[in-house]
């Protein structure tokens, strides 16, 4: 037997966004822009160059962003 998926409401800030928007949040003291690779349920999977991953002790060009740590650029 399974379960049919319940539609969950999305709020309109997350509703509104899309691939390939530009966005700027701060993870360890540094300011750092990037673009949305993919939008997720409470989170975003941001790009960003390899310097500003460095500066933030990234291991990959890839992170996750909370939708409450960004601001639309």
């Amino acid at each position: 037997m399974s379960f049919q998926r319940q539609p969950k409401e999305v709020s309109p800030f997350v509703a509104a966004r899309t691939i390939d928007e530009k966005i700027s949040f701060t993870r360890n003291s540094h300011e750092v822009q990037g673009t949305i690779f993919k939008i997720l349920e409470q989170s975003v999977i941001v790009e960003i160059s390899s310097d500003d991953a460095k500066k933030i002790n990234s291991p990959s060009n890839l992170t996750v962003v909370s939708h409450k740590n960004y601001t639309v650029l």
